[in-house]
């Protein structure tokens, strides 16, 4: 950990140089995680920011939050690579800190609330997206805590279960883990076709139902789709869902280092109508490169951001009642690496790959 947060504490220096900045504020969740090596500053799961930051200079390195949340910090979050600063939880004294550890000079932010305040450059927030092998080690646990997750929740699901309750199983699962539930959606058999993001609601699941999970864990989101049917799944449901397989496919196959992202959406595009949905693409956003956030870069016609090695993405192309998604990354040999696999739960071979498929009980 120590290594890893000293290696990016070289970048933001080098950005530091190559800006003429004097110092660099880091508010976000993802941000924070990211420079800490994993470490959480959230205690409202939703808030962008949190209740600590960093704070990095050419010569020093610190973490700044109040009196309520610095041993914590301490004892339970931080590497050995921060001083903290801590301030009265009753007194805004922090910027007269920073004003004096930066010479009241200008400081770059993932999140500017100043004049003196500047955008982080391009150059760093791409090595934000491109994984060091420690983060990648991470980020193999929190995929796979995140799919075992969702095997469990589903096999002990019935189809008297409400919405609430199949996302509270879901949250539950999770947080057993040590996950936050960032994102459970959830919709049963009634509201499956009706919408793509469906927030749960009190309606029983019926004979289907979709779990969505955004599990967050170091920092790092994990990604995935699952269904589950109880009974025989229809024909008509089947063939949504071998379709959904054989479009992201095409989007797999394209996910080599140096390629666009919006060539990646015009592969979708192009697929899409070959299988007799051309409209589809505009119903729902397809997904894009994953890590620090959610979606770091969501692709569309005009997203020229290219892929790299051991860069993460999930793709989630959708048709009506169907849904497939995964969280992968691209290792140093161009091939993809599945972090939400689970072999307990059923799947097919897809162009080479194993792909997940409804749950039947």
């Amino acid at each position: 950990m120590s290594e890893e947060v000293s290696k990016k504490l070289e970048l933001i220096r080098q950005t530091l140089s190559e800006t003429k900045a004097e110092g660099l504020r880091l508010r976000g969740t993802d941000w924070f995680a990211w420079a800490t090596a994993g470490a959480s500053n959230t205690v409202l799961l939703t808030t962008e920011t949190g209740v600590a930051e960093v704070l990095v200079t050419a010569k020093d390195a610190w973490v700044l939050t109040d009196e309520i949340e610095a041993q914590r910090l301490k004892d339970e979050e931080l590497p050995s690579n921060f001083q903290l600063y801590i301030n009265p939880w009753a007194d805004a004294v922090r910027e007269d800190f920073v004003r004096d550890a930066t010479a009241g000079r200008e400081v770059l932010s993932d999140r500017p609330t100043s004049d003196l305040e500047q955008p982080l450059p391009s150059s760093l927030q791409a090595h934000k997206r491109v994984l060091m092998s420690s983060e990648l080690e991470r980020y193999r646990q929190v995929g796979q805590k995140a799919s075992t997750a969702m095997t469990e929740v589903l096999q002990a699901a019935k189809p008297t279960w409400t919405e609430y309750q199949l996302a509270g199983a879901g949250a539950e699962a999770l947080w057993t883990r040590g996950l936050h539930p960032a994102l459970t959606l959830v919709a049963g058999e009634r509201r499956l076709p009706l919408y793509r993001h469906a927030t749960a609601t009190g309606e029983q699941l019926g004979r289907q139902a979709m779990l969505v999970f955004c599990a967050r864990g170091y920092g790092l989101f994990a990604n995935l789709t699952r269904f589950v049917c109880f009974g025989a799944l229809p024909e008509e449901s089947a063939q949504l869902h071998r379709h959904v397989r054989e479009i992201e496919a095409q989007a797999l196959s394209l996910c080599k280092p140096g390629t666009p992202l919006n060539a990646i959406y015009h592969g979708l595009a192009q697929t899409y109508e070959q299988h007799g949905f051309a409209n589809a693409i505009r119903e729902h956003h397809q997904g894009g490169t994953t890590g620090y956030l959610a979606r770091e870069v969501v692709a569309n016609p005009h997203t020229t951001d290219t892929l790299a090695e051991n860069m993460a993405m999930a793709w989630n192309p959708s048709l009506v009642g169907a849904k497939i998604e995964d969280t992968f990354v691209i290792l140093k040999d161009g091939k993809l690496e599945n972090l939400t696999y689970d072999p307990n739960f059923p799947s097919v071979e897809v162009e080479g790959r194993l792909r997940a498929v409804p749950l039947e009980i």
